[in-house]
């Protein structure tokens, strides 16, 4: 083994193998490793400038059994940046320490000659570099699992699991699934894997392993700190903070699938203006266009934008449309696409990647020329027109199959970059809209590490109206906190199978809205049943042939709810002073708004416990109803005094207490 100061970056050369490893912020470590002679030049998510550090790089020696049982010494080294240390042995095997306690060991069972006699027999190494035949490498990197440790972050997956510890997640975007690969552990480390290739992790009882499918490098960034507040700070100051949200999109938005015409619309802006409701954002869904890849309204059912944009303007509503990264082959804009190599491309077979009410291939946004050319058409038919904002839906990209092997991007194999795709997506809106000096709200199914910084509002994803459902979309969007991304919302009472006509569903509805006005975003949305509203025309493009879903306004379920809604749309509008205070802190230091209950009490065992009530930035600790028929639930509360919100009542915290849950209000308490 060779090690260099190489400039204040401890590097170490073994076998083909470069390992570098650099201060990179405060307490935190840059670690990267290759079998090629120089790194790929790629930051990925570590795009922020970092002051320099001055990291201290000692060179040593190790006691060490040889294969015959005599201890003997070998060469080591260690780099120091503040609280935070990582050493290397002889056999290139790493260590990281927090403050001298070692939090995380690469898992090495290897014998080349100098491994110990325990650990040599399955030839198994602690970074795993398989080559392809002609190309790059399938990469696997080892450590030794930590007993009593949680992981927590990772992004959105379905699954009820707040706690990641014993979980496999693949690293893919996918529909309802948004892999954001940074783990934060209650042993006090913040873990990126700054690799955004197609792959999988494993938190293992005996093994945690990243997999990256295709890579040049393995690039990971780790830092220590005291509080969970701490870690997003350090990570958020290397990849990026939200932008200040507008304090006129902190209210509330209307959507449904879809609104098919303007009247539409205007009818619904002009009801809730009557009402004395005030939208902040109305969205208008998909298929208003003539194919997938025109980008612009169909002027039979949309003859005037202009004219509608300013109506709901003078309302004081902004305007939201979506957009699909897909292209139809009957779009005006297929042919040139295709011939400039805008699009992606597939490996093999026909050129095809999306099959949904049309023949498409996606966009390819890793291309500058590919992101310029669609925010000259998204400019010309939307943004010229007064649109605000927009719903950057399928994001991921939605795949006819998710057969990455087969796809290949400008910046290369789909399995090396895949997941950065819904972030490059983004950029085409978020950069010119910034340079124009517009506000950025722009909604998306997906992102990745860093997405937080170009005004993405990530929701969870096309998710079933269920109890279940319900259950699963709270602990997502606190993990997705966790994973630096402060903007997030769902589709209140979920997307797919809410009958407008069934009591359950009603009630359902009503637990998932009251609990909305406690999310970074208020947006009621979903494609209601039963399907009996026929299309608009007989053809089979544009903007009047596709279903739409039953009504999805606040009068489109009963007096009843109509009466709950409003009394909460009341709530949230008086939360506005605190949300502009919350919005502020994670542009400010990375805090998410919606907070695990160890976010704001590490020093509180139960609370690292606790997945099923939360913190909504520091004061307002909310317990959603998760349950059909629950009309009580048990809070905790810890230390300190706690007032109802509902009641005034005020109690004293350090235990768990069972609160009152009408069908009307969900329990939330204040700090007093």
């Amino acid at each position: 083994m060779q090690f260099i100061n190489d400039h204040g970056a401890l590097v170490c050369r073994r076998q083909g193998e470069t390992l570098r490893i650099e201060p990179w912020g405060k307490d935190a470590l840059r670690v990267r490793a290759t079998m090629y002679p120089d790194f790929c030049g790629q930051d990925w998510a570590l795009t922020e400038p970092v002051e320099a550090c001055q990291a201290e790089i000692a060179f040593g020696e190790d006691e060490w059994r040889e294969g015959d049982g005599r201890i003997g010494r070998r060469p080591c080294a260690t780099i120091t940046n503040g609280r935070i240390s990582a050493k290397v042995n002889h056999a290139g095997v790493l260590s990281v320490f927090r403050d001298g306690v070692r939090i995380l060991h690469e898992q090495h069972r290897y014998y080349d000659g100098l491994a110990t006699r325990e650990s040599h027999c399955q030839k198994k190494l602690a970074r795993e570099w398989i080559p392809y035949v002609g190309g790059d490498y399938k990469l696997t990197v080892r450590f030794e699992p930590n007993d009593g440790e949680k992981l927590f972050g990772m992004g959105t997956y379905q699954h009820p699991w707040l706690d990641v510890k014993g979980c496999v997640l693949e690293l893919a975007q996918k529909n309802s699934q948004t892999a954001i690969p940074f783990a934060l552990s209650s042993l006090g480390y913040g873990f990126l894997w700054n690799n955004p290739a197609v792959g999988q992790v494993t938190f293992g009882k005996n093994v945690t392993e990243w997999v990256a499918a295709a890579c040049k490098d393995m690039d990971w960034w780790i830092t220590v700190a005291d509080t969970p507040k701490e870690l997003l700070e350090h990570y958020t100051a290397v990849t990026g903070r939200a932008p200040m949200m507008p304090e006129d999109a902190m209210g509330f938005w209307q959507c449904k699938l879809r609104y098919r015409t303007q009247e539409e619309v205007l009818s619904v802006a002009r009801r809730y203006h009557e009402m004395g409701i005030q939208l902040d954002v109305i969205v208008i869904d998909f298929f208003h266009w003539t194919v997938q890849g025109d980008w612009k309204f169909d002027k039979t059912y949309w003859p005037d934008v202009k004219a509608m944009v300013d109506e709901l303007h003078s309302m004081g509503i902004k305007v939201m449309v979506s957009v699909w990264p897909s292209v139809d082959r009957r779009s005006e804009n297929f042919a040139e696409m295709a011939e400039r190599g805008l699009l992606m491309r597939t490996e093999r077979g026909a050129m095809q990647t999306y099959d949904f009410q049309g023949d498409c291939v996606q966009i390819d946004p890793f291309n500058p020329e590919t992101r310029a050319y669609v925010w000259e058409k998204c400019k010309e038919h939307y943004a010229d027109l007064g649109i605000d904002y927009f719903w950057l839906d399928n994001s991921e990209p939605d795949l006819t199959k998710y057969d990455f092997d087969n796809f290949r991007y400008w910046a290369g194999p789909a399995l090396e970059v895949s997941n950065l795709y819904p972030q490059w997506y983004s950029r085409a809106y978020y950069e010119p809209m910034t340079a124009a000096g517009k506000p950025v709200v722009n909604l998306l199914r997906s992102g990745w590490a860093g997405s937080q910084k170009y005004g993405n509002v990530l929701w969870s994803g096309d998710v079933p109206s269920t109890w279940e459902s319900l259950r699963d979309q709270l602990v997502a969007g606190l993990n997705m906190g966790l994973a630096g991304i402060p903007w997030w919302n769902t589709d209140i009472g979920g997307f797919m199978e809410g009958n407008v006509f069934d009591p359950d569903f009603k009630e359902l509805l009503v637990r998932w809205y009251e609990w909305a006005v406690f999310e970074p975003v208020m947006r009621l949305h979903g494609d209601r049943e039963p399907f009996t509203i026929p299309a608009l025309d007989d053809r089979d493009w544009g903007g009047g042939y596709l279903h739409t879903g039953q009504d999805n306004e606040m009068w489109s379920y009963g007096e009843e709810v109509q009466a709950i809604m409003v009394k909460h749309y009341e709530l949230r509008k008086s939360l506005l002073p605190y949300l502009k205070q919350i919005f502020a802190e994670a542009h400010e230091n990375g805090s998410p708004l919606l907070r695990t209950m160890f976010y704001e009490f590490p020093e509180d065992p139960r609370c690292w416990e606790l997945d099923d009530q939360y913190m909504f930035g520091p004061d307002y600790l909310v317990a959603p109803v998760l349950a059909s028929g629950q009309r009580s639930r048990e809070v905790y509360l810890p230390a300190g005094r706690w007032q109802d919100i509902r009641s005034g009542e005020v109690l004293s915290g350090g235990r768990t207490v069972t609160a009152d849950a009408p069908l009307d209000s969900i329990p939330v308490f204040k700090r007093c």
